[in-house]
Parts: C-alpha cells; sequence; structure tokens
C-alpha cells in the first residue's frame, strides 16, 4: 500500500499544476456548457420523469429522503459560497502577488479546505439541521415537497452526464498529459503512445452498465446513508476499470488483464479516492484527471521497480 499512497499524494501535486488544471479547467468548460444547453432544452422533461417517479414512492419516503436531499444541498452551497466570498475579498490579492501556476494550485487549496470546514459542521451538526428540514417538509403540501425533489433529482441527473462525459473525454485524450507527467517526471524513460481508441470500448461497456445499474437502483437512493453508499459505489465502478487500462495501455503498451487482478485493490482504493471528488461540486472536474494521473503513476513506478529489481 506504501506505493499507493504514493501516488495518491503524486496524484495531488500535480492538480495542483496549471498544466494539469488547464486541461481540467477547458475540458470542464466544454462539458458543462454542453449539458447546461441539454438541460435546459430537456428540463421540463426530466423534472415530469422525475415527479412520475415519486408518485410511487410513499410520503414518508419522500419527505425522509427530501430532508437530506436538502441538507446535502445546503453543504455543497456552504461550500461553494464560501469559496466565492473568498476569492471575492482575496482573489486580487493572490492573482496580484502570485504566479499563474500558484494562484490554480491556492484556488484548489482554497476549495478543499472549504470542503473540509463544512464537512466537519456537517459531521457534527447534521442531524439537527436533517431534523429541522424534516420539520419543515412535514408543515408542507406534498405537491411542494414533490416539485422541490424533483428538481433535486433533475439537477442529480445532469450532474452524472457531467461526470461521465468528463470520463469519457479525459480516458480519450489523456495521452498528451500524461506525455507531459512523464516527461517531468520519468525523463529518462522511453514515452509510450497508445492508440487514441485502446481502452475506449470499456469506457463505453462500463458507461452503460452504470446507467443500467444506476436505473435498477435507483428506488435505493430515496434510503438515506444507503444512497451514498450506492452512489460511490457506482461512480467506483465506473471509473476503475477505464483509468487502470489507460495507465497499463500507456506503461506496457498493452492491456494486461493479469496487472488487474494482481493489483486490484490499490485499484479499487485509488477508484475509491477519485470517486470522492464527485462529490464536490468544482472538485468533481478534476477526478478524472487525478484517476488518470495517479494510476499511471502507480504502474509506471511498479515497472521501474521491477526494472531496477532484475537489474
Amino acid at each position: 500500500m506504501k506505493n499507493v499512497f504514493h501516488s495518491i499524494i503524486f496524484g495531488f501535486k500535480e492538480m495542483l499544476t496549471w498544466n494539469t488544471m488547464k486541461y481540467a479547467l477547458f475540458t470542464s468548460f466544454l462539458v458543462i456548457a454542453l449539458w447546461s444547453w441539454i438541460g435546459y432544452l430537456v428540463w421540463d422533461i426530466l423534472i415530469s420523469i422525475s415527479s412520475n417517479i415519486l408518485d410511487f414512492v410513499p410520503f414518508s419516503m419522500v419527505r425522509d429522503n427530501g430532508a437530506w436531499m436538502l441538507s446535502t444541498f445546503l453543504w455543497l452551497q456552504a461550500i461553494l459560497i464560501t469559496f466565492a466570498l473568498i476569492f471575492s475579498f482575496g482573489g486580487g490579492l493572490l492573482l496580484r502577488n502570485s504566479s499563474k501556476e500558484k494562484y490554480g494550485s491556492y484556488s484548489f487549496i482554497i476549495l478543499l479546505l472549504s470542503t473540509l470546514f463544512w464537512t466537519t459542521i456537517w459531521f457534527l451538526q447534521g442531524d439537527y439541521i436533517y431534523n429541522q428540514f424534516l420539520q419543515l417538509l412535514t408543515s408542507l403540501p406534498f405537491q411542494t415537497i414533490e416539485k422541490g425533489i424533483a428538481f433535486l433529482i433533475s439537477f442529480y441527473i445532469i450532474y452524472n452526464a457531467i461526470i461521465i462525459t468528463m470520463l469519457f473525454i479525459t480516458s480519450i485524450f489523456n495521452e498528451p498529459l500524461i506525455i507531459a507527467v512523464e516527461k517531468r517526471h520519468f525523463k529518462e524513460e522511453e514515452i509510450i503512445k497508445k492508440h487514441i481508441f485502446s481502452s475506449t470500448k470499456y469506457t463505453l461497456k462500463d458507461i452503460g452498465i452504470f446507467l443500467i445499474i444506476s436505473i435498477i437502483l435507483f428506488p435505493l437512493l430515496f434510503v438515506p446513508i444507503l444512497n451514498i453508499i450506492i452512489q460511490i459505489s457506482l461512480w467506483i465502478f465506473l471509473i476503475k476499470n477505464t483509468i487502470s487500462y489507460d495507465a497499463i495501455s500507456l506503461v506496457y503498451n498493452k492491456i494486461n488483464k493479469e496487472h488487474i487482478k494482481e493489483h486490484r485493490v490499490a485499484i479499487w482504493f485509488i477508484s475509491f479516492v477519485t470517486a470522492l471528488f464527485n462529490i464536490v461540486p468544482i472538485l468533481n472536474i478534476f477526478a478524472s484527471y487525478f484517476g488518470e494521473i495517479t494510476m499511471f503513476h502507480y504502474f509506471k513506478s511498479l515497472k521501474n521497480q521491477q526494472q531496477k529489481d532484475k537489474k
């Protein structure tokens, strides 16, 4: 596990470099713009579908899960507002006194600290906040609650669409980023270039399975706590094959499933850490890049160690 933790730290450090951030920011801007436009076109349809689904869910379950969803939504808003306020007052100062690369790093660190701060608050006071929302929803008409939760479900669908698209695009066009990382940290090594679609079939397959399982397990998303476990598990499944196959094809020039079996614990753990990025908006745009870089470093370090041992 030592190599795993070292690779995760390496991945975090690389996320703070401007070279990585420019890829993530440019890609995410295009993807978010695309899905915002699509969401605008089909929003009424999504709301209608979500409302029809809620008609089959008992009111008590809708109310309880609605309180949890509102609590989570407030947590996300608190993080984003804190991040925005800090930059409103301190962003100009940081920009004047920092290089472009350090400015991007400070942005990421501030967002991460905002997340940790409000996560601690919710950990300590989460039950109280949940109960307050539960009391509020108990006093509201069912139709009002239904419309509010339908809005959150529609947002959830668009949010997952953004995550899937980011993963797909990162997987296809990850080579320039990985080559830049390799040149900086493995200068003596020969750079292996993969075929652009070497692992795409696995990514498409996993996306299809992810969508099918998400639909089947959708009713369980109305069960507090269990819904978090299910969602993170689904994201791990979506991520793990793509980032591991991409890394192996870049390091070994072919996808060897023996490496997958031998290092499955490391792959699952790195995928778990990557999936956690998706919990927080803005941080989620870095998830696929963090996963690709971390997994690449893990297998590259293993290969280098194996070569040293042979000598």
